[in-house]
């Protein structure tokens, strides 16, 4: 069978396009990990970066990821040829609330620009618990391109 996994250029330019992914970290004991979809960032040999919403600290999410350390993320095209890059990481850095720049680097790649800045500006006036930047340093990666198969 042809190997069907992605070149490491192949696998960070896949990662960094505007796709939506799936965070999963480990849950409280009794339940399946925590699995969310979330919008994020990523610049090829570099970190992930994505951001919890205005609830901040008192979110599942959010306590999973500070206590576990560390996450799943997988991205897909589900059209054919199908394909995915998954990473196993670690959580590197947390900010509270997150540089508004930060966020406009990860809502740019969703959202027209008028309706990122104003996202920003509702999420940073919201009162009590603010939203929290992580930043997700990959290491190990899991890679699928099922268009190789087709050579």
């Amino acid at each position: 069978m042809a190997d069907i996994r992605m070149t490491e250029q192949e696998r960070e330019a896949f990662l960094a396009e505007p796709r939506v992914g799936v965070l999963s970290v480990t849950a409280e004991a009794g339940r399946p990990p925590h699995m969310v979809p979330v919008w994020y960032a990523y610049e090829p040999g570099g970190d992930l970066i994505f951001f919890s919403g205005s609830q901040g600290r008192t979110t599942r999410k959010t306590a999973l990821l500070e206590q576990a350390g560390v996450v799943s993320f997988s991205v897909q095209h589900p059209d054919p040829p199908y394909r995915y890059v998954t990473i196993e990481g670690r959580v590197v850095s947390t900010q509270s609330p997150p540089p508004p720049e930060a966020m406009l680097n990860i809502l740019r790649r969703y959202l027209p620009e008028e309706h990122a800045q104003g996202f920003v500006a509702a999420e940073l006036a919201q009162p009590g618990p603010s939203s929290v930047l992580f930043t997700i340093r990959p290491e190990r990666w899991l890679t699928a391109n099922f268009g190789k198969l087709e050579g």
